[in-house]
């Protein structure tokens, strides 16, 4: 499975934006998608997931304010951020967990909330 982030830069506080991740090669089946975040200095964090049914857990820190969804049929998940803080400044990942412990990596894309 490979994975490709896109959609970060830079907002003001308050503000909003899309992350978007393209899932290829789904020849294993993924049990779950997801968001991670890190910064300097922290280890890299959850921020959301999406299981194979549509369930979904957020980090606390994101609750009421961020969203993640997927569109199976384009082989997406996304991250809608909205009222952005500071403290959401990291580098976001897409993460796929697939069976017998596999994970797959995408690279990471920046978002910098300052004013």
């Amino acid at each position: 499975v490979q994975l490709q982030a896109s959609g970060g830069g830079l907002v003001q506080p308050g503000g909003s934006l899309r992350l978007s991740c393209v899932v290829s090669g789904t020849a294993s089946r993924i049990n779950s998608l997801g968001w991670y975040r890190q910064t300097p200095g922290k280890q890299r964090e959850l921020v959301a997931r999406i299981t194979i049914d549509g369930n979904t857990n957020y980090a606390e820190s994101v609750k009421g304010r961020f969203t993640i969804s997927r569109d199976d049929n384009k082989n997406m998940v996304y991250l809608q951020m909205n009222n952005m803080k500071p403290e959401d400044t990291g580098v976001y990942y897409c993460n796929a967990n697939m069976p017998y412990g596999l994970e797959s990596w995408g690279k990471g894309t920046l978002v910098t909330v300052s004013s």
